[in-house]
C-alpha cells in the first residue's frame, strides 16, 4: 500500500498571488467555478446517499437464504484469493 501523507495541501501560490494583485487593484476576484475542495459535486453525493444507504438491504431483501449463501461464499473466495467452492 503506498505510504501517503497526511498533511492538508497547500493553497495554489500563484492563486493566492492573484489575489493580492487583485486586491491592490481593488478589484474582487472572479467568482470560481471549480469544484468544492473535496472535488465531489454536491448533487451527485446527495444522489448517491440516497440510493448508497439502502442498497445492500434491498438487495439481501430480494435474496432467497440459497441466493445469499451463494453470494457470500463468493465474496469470501474473492476477498481470501481461494478457489470458488462448489455449493
Amino acid at each position: 500500500m503506498p505510504n501517503r501523507s497526511r498533511k492538508p495541501k497547500l493553497p495554489d501560490p500563484n492563486t493566492a498571488a492573484f489575489g493580492i494583485i487583485l486586491s491592490f487593484d481593488g478589484a474582487s476576484p472572479p467568482e470560481s467555478t471549480a469544484p468544492p475542495a473535496d472535488g465531489k459535486d454536491p448533487a451527485a453525493v446527495s444522489l448517491g446517499r440516497k440510493g448508497g444507504l439502502k442498497g445492500g438491504k434491498a438487495r439481501a431483501a430480494s435474496m432467497t437464504k440459497a441466493q445469499r449463501t451463494a453470494s457470500a461464499k463468493k465474496a469470501a473466495a474473492a476477498r481470501w484469493g481461494k478457489r470458488e467452492v462448489a455449493s
